[in-house]
Parts: C-alpha cells; structure tokens; sequence
C-alpha cells in the first residue's frame, strides 16, 4: 500500500505533462455537474416528488455535507475510472512488473536526461549501453569499423560492407523490445553450408544494407524497428584496416584487428594505427561529440575496440574542441594478447599516447576484488588494478610502461575514481546497471 501512495504522487512531478489535463479534466467534470445541478433544482422545484425521495436525496444532512460528500465520491470515482482506464489501455505498452506512473516517469526522466556519447565496440559496448539506457534517451555509440574476425569479417569480405558484429551487439543492448528479439540478433548459426558461424544480426543488417543501398541507411531502420533508445554510428564509413607495431624484430608490423591480439599473445603492442591513415569521421559523430554533456571512452578490448575510434583525426579534433566531461572506463580484467599485466595507469598510458594526455582527465576504475575468477580465466587474465603513486625515490622504470600516466612530479595525469562495477556472475566484466549508476553519480557530482 505504501509503494501505491508514493507512485500515485508521481502524478504531480513537474514535466509529466499530467497536471494541466488533471485541472483541464477537474473544471470539465465542475461545469457538468453545475449544469446537471441547475436543471435538478428547476425540476425538483417545478414537480411533486414522492416521500421517499426525502431520503433518496439525503435531505435529512445539511445541505453543505451533502456536497462535500457528493463531491469526494465523484473525485474518488473519477480518479478511479481513470487510473484502470488508462492502466487498460496502457498495458500492452508496459512490462508486466512496471506501474504505469513509474513507467511515465522514467521516460519523460529519460527525455530530460544527458546527452551522452560513448566510444568502443564488442561486449563492454554493449554492456555499457545497456546500462545507460535506463537513465537517458539521448545516447550516441560510436562504433568501431576494423573488425575482420568471425562472421563480421566474412561479411565484410564477401559482400565489401563495414562489419556489422559490433552494431548488432549496440543495437540488442539499446533496442526497446522483447526480450526474445533481442536473443534472436545474437542468435549464431551452428550448423549449415554458408550459415556455419554468423549471427543472425550481422545477416539482418547486411540484408537491410541491401535494400536500403547504404550501410548507415540499414543502421537507420534497423533501430527504427527495434525501438532503438538513442542512435548508433560508425566511426566514419571508409574502408579502414587497424594495424600495429609490436616488439618483435622478425615481423615488427601487423594488419588486421584479429591478427593483432593473435600477436600480442606473443609480442607486446606498441602502437595501432589505421591504414589509410587520413580518413573521414562520419558526420553525425562530430555533431554528436560537439554536442554531448559527457563522452564515455570504454569499456573494452583497449587496442581493438576503444582506441581504433580515437584514431580518427576529426574525431579527435572534435574531443579536444568539445566542452563535454571525459571518462574513461578501465577494464575491470587484462586481455591476453591487448593488456597482458597492465595496471589501470598502464591503460590509461596507451590511450594517452594515442589521443593525448589532455583529452579524457578522469577514469574509472573497478575497486571489488573480492569476487572469485572461474579456474578457466585466471591463468589468462588477472583484476585490473591501480598503482601506488610513483615517488620520487622510486626508479623511473618502475611503471615505466605507465610513464604516459604521470605528470613530471610523479602525480597522476588523470583523476581516479574506484567503485564497485563488477558482475557479480561474471567478475571479468562490468555489471552494466552498477557501472551506469557510477557514471551519473560522478556526472551528477561534477556538473
């Protein structure tokens, strides 16, 4: 009864857009019954009514309780009727656990929410969005385009349209759907000649890429079925292969992104880079990123997935000029092959060295090690943790490989914020409402 009564004040929250047709409804009912009130008098004066009507009419109680009475049970049966009326007609728009008001709340929160612009590619996208996208409508992913591993590159091959697996993953995680639709775009076919291996998203988007006759086109209509919260962009729409220079004299370059985390299982990366290295950012996102209340870099694969959109010279153009708060998201875990032993610092080095220490100034960072890694992932990967300040008596090699993250006087070049962002079922990953929670909380406190 309790959560009733608070839901039902929700009704008078400013912005709703409930309140004027409240009062509209109210003086609509008051003239009614002024006019149903008058032509009663005239009749009841005018004609003899039986005995019985006395008390009918409750003329035993004072003239000014029976209005109020009359006028509680007509505001009673009013505010009723209309609660179950648009409970009725509303429920097929509702999820079965969700109260209307709170529904109409949240979205009209949403509406009025940050304009946020996220930056990466794969499953820390996706889990990021998913957990944006219960605070705010006005949510921008920039998606990377240098995949060509697995049924993205294939596509990519076969039929020479950017891959879709990264926007199919932002599109499940964003879309206002059923659950069951969600499942069907990350659907993988196991078994067939041609099918063996695509997700049945990346053949949807291809197949709209088709009809449309344009990739972003296909992206477009794509989110307009699914109900998409927000907008999904790739980082320009230019053919572009990710290469990398890492420490191995024989063959110190790599091309392609599936090659390069093969390699660093091997040889640490240096550096990635794209070819052709003067590509054009896709205009939506330069509006976007000039626009935004906050840009979010992460979480993700570091070399793969987040740095390959910073490589793009508008965009990062755009980052420097933009007003927008900066975070990054460390990972909450290394990656063989991408972060073998890196600590939050060295992270954050490497993306230093590819946009610039200047750009992103704050990074947040999982702080709940208390969560056990399965048997099958620790001998591959270890929590992401963040060092002690380097001193001035320390040697300089000690975080040498995170020199990048640290002014001249050993003070880190970036703000570090710690929280709990951890899946608990998955303590390799971030917990998706956890981390959104974090990253308004510390937007919230900062602006």
């Amino acid at each position: 009864m309790g959560s009733i009564n608070r839901s039902s004040w929700k009704w008078l929250y400013v912005g709703l857009g409930v309140k004027r047709w409240l009062v509209s409804l109210v003086a609509g009912m008051t003239l009614l019954g002024l006019g149903s009130a008058y032509l009663l008098v005239e009749l009841y004066r005018e004609i003899i009514l039986p005995d019985i009507f006395y008390y009918l009419t409750l003329q035993f109680i004072p003239r000014v309780w029976r209005g109020i009475l009359f006028v509680t049970l007509a505001v009673a049966l009013v505010a009723l009727s209309l609660y179950k009326l648009s409970q009725s007609l509303l429920a097929p728009f509702t999820r079965d656990d969700t109260n209307l008001i709170d529904a109409l709340y949240r979205q009209r929160a949403r509406k009025r929410g940050p304009k946020i612009v996220t930056m990466g590619g794969g499953t820390g996208l996706s889990m990021l969005l998913r957990g944006l996208k219960e605070h705010t409508d006005q949510l921008t992913a920039i998606v990377t385009v240098a995949d060509d591993g697995g049924s993205s590159g294939k596509l990519r091959r076969e039929l020479g349209m950017l891959p879709p697996g990264d926007f199919r993953q932002s599109i499940a995680a964003l879309a206002d759907s059923e659950p069951l639709m969600s499942q069907l775009l990350q659907y993988r076919f196991g078994n067939g000649a041609g099918l063996d291996g695509h997700a049945f998203g990346n053949l949807f988007i291809a197949a709209l890429a088709g009809v449309t006759g344009s990739f972003e086109r296909a992206l477009t209509e794509a989110s307009r079925v699914l109900a998409v919260r927000g907008q999904i962009f790739p980082a320009t729409l230019e053919n572009v292969t990710l290469c990398a220079d890492v420490r191995d004299a024989d063959a110190p370059r790599v091309a392609g992104e599936s090659a390069i985390t093969q390699r660093g299982m091997r040889s640490r990366i240096e550096r990635v880079y794209l070819e052709p290295g003067q590509v054009s950012a896709f205009p939506g996102v330069v509006r976007a990123i000039l626009d935004a209340d906050l840009i979010v870099a992460g979480p993700g694969s570091l070399y793969t997935s987040v740095i390959p959109n910073l490589l793009v010279r508008d965009i990062q153009s755009a980052l420097a000029a933009s007003p927008a708060l900066k975070v990054y998201i460390c990972n909450v875990a290394t990656q063989p092959g991408e972060t073998d032993f890196f600590s939050v610092e060295d992270h954050y080095a490497a993306l230093a060295q590819h946009v610039g220490a200047g750009i992103f100034t704050h990074v947040i960072a999982n702080n709940n090690f208390a969560l056990n890694f399965p048997a099958s992932a620790k001998s591959q990967m270890v929590r992401t943790r963040a060092r002690a300040p380097l001193l001035r008596s320390e040697p300089e090699n000690v975080l040498q490989s995170g020199a990048g993250a640290r002014s001249a006087d050993g003070a880190r070049a970036f703000e570090l914020m710690l929280a709990d962002v951890a899946d608990d079922a998955q303590p390799w990953r971030h917990a998706p409402a956890k981390l959104a929670r974090v990253i308004l909380d510390w937007y919230n406190g900062k602006k």
